[in-house]
């Protein structure tokens, strides 16, 4: 019964999306064309995020949205080499570099007392936290087609496409690093040289960066920012992936760099590349 709780974050999400404190979050676009043409003037009291929030997404164009996320993701070392978002990325390789210097010590604590923790990692359990993740735009999406929401349904393609670009980047990350997970290191081994020692498989033996933190961050950003102005979202939908990160580490399936990086990932690709006005 434990697992539940996680789940009941995701009914708070979703109720709070659909019984927000906005008193025009009933708002409906009656748009017969729904899935391929949300209508600017309908945005479930989310008057003025467009600006902030990024951009509508469709079915018809989320191919080709994809391919383009990805082309700017890959070349994004050419923005770099123009002088371009040079804080922000030295801010993050320094914060990963670090971690990666302080994981063999701060394992071993979780290692030994991963068991008074048994609640969270129940809770979020890597199969459960993954249907968790996928449950909220899911959810969203199925609510916005029975209410004829529009925005809801654009609100909730973005959040799949936002998950599906930051699993391919994570994915190839994962592929090269190859690195050991620390629940695959014998009880009182070294948790020292771990890169390049992992399984050949990145899904399951490649612990650098966390999945389940960019999946969970990567959805968080979007329905967050798209519904920033209903009181709870942002507060649940971090909280959920805040969680699920935290719990990969009292599990002891990942390193606390993992974790980092992964959340970054998430939040990075959301938020400046998926959400960003086209």
């Amino acid at each position: 019964m434990k697992r539940v709780c996680g789940f009941q974050l995701v009914v708070l999400i979703f109720l709070a999306v659909n019984f927000g404190m906005a008193p025009c979050g009933w708002a409906q676009d009656k748009d017969g064309s729904l899935p391929d043409a949300p209508s600017p003037a309908a945005r479930s009291g989310e008057s003025g995020t467009k600006s902030s929030a990024g951009r509508e997404a469709t079915w018809r164009s989320l191919p080709r949205d994809f391919l383009h996320d990805q082309k700017d993701i890959w070349l994004f070392p050419t923005q770099l080499a123009r002088g371009r978002h040079w804080i922000p990325t030295l801010a993050l390789v320094g914060g990963t570099a670090g971690l990666i210097v302080a994981d063999p010590h701060i394992m071993p604590y979780f290692r030994e007392h991963g068991d008074n923790l048994d609640d969270l990692n129940d809770t979020f359990d890597a199969y459960i936290a993954t249907a968790e993740v996928v449950a909220v735009p899911a959810a969203l999406l199925a609510a916005g087609y029975i209410r004829h929401d529009a925005y809801q349904v654009s609100t909730a393609i973005l959040a799949g496409e936002a998950y599906a670009d930051s699993a391919v980047v994570n994915l190839a990350v994962k592929a090269i690093t190859r690195r050991e997970r620390p629940s695959d290191v014998p009880s009182g081994g070294d948790f020292h040289n771990t890169f390049f020692n992992g399984g050949e498989s990145p899904l399951h033996g490649s612990s650098f960066p966390s999945g389940h933190a960019t999946g969970a961050f990567s959805v968080a950003t979007v329905v967050a920012a798209r519904y920033r102005k209903h009181r709870w979202v942002p507060w649940a939908v971090y909280g959920m992936a805040t969680a699920i990160s935290l719990s990969r580490i009292t599990s002891s399936a990942h390193f606390p760099s993992d974790v980092f990086l992964g959340s970054a990932l998430g939040y990075a690709i959301a938020r400046y590349q998926v959400l960003r006005t086209r």
